[in-house]
């Protein structure tokens, strides 16, 4: 049996339907056909990773360009180094 691979957007859909509480986690495991364990699982990493949403992006972003600034902070510092050697060799 192949497993089966689910989009972010398909788990989506399960999971703000399971956090409607209209249908009980059987029924719609029934309807997507899946286990209701999948569904709790999805609902629980969903709530856990909420806040990501509207403040993790963001994070992510200023740290993704921290690290690229201090890349390249180093690598001037490095080539200072390597200048200064020069020069010092050349006199």
């Amino acid at each position: 049996m192949k497993r089966r691979k689910f989009t972010a957007k398909f788990k989506t859909k399960v999971v703000l339907e399971a956090l409607k509480e209209r249908h009980s986690a059987r029924e719609l495991a029934d309807r997507f056909k899946l286990s209701p364990q999948q569904i709790s699982t999805w609902k629980r990493e969903f709530l856990e990773n909420a806040d990501q949403v509207f403040g993790g992006n963001s994070k992510s972003k200023k740290s993704a360009e921290e690290n690229k600034q201090d890349e390249l902070l180093r690598m001037i510092g490095q080539q200072k180094v390597e200048i200064d050697f020069l020069k010092k060799n050349l006199m």
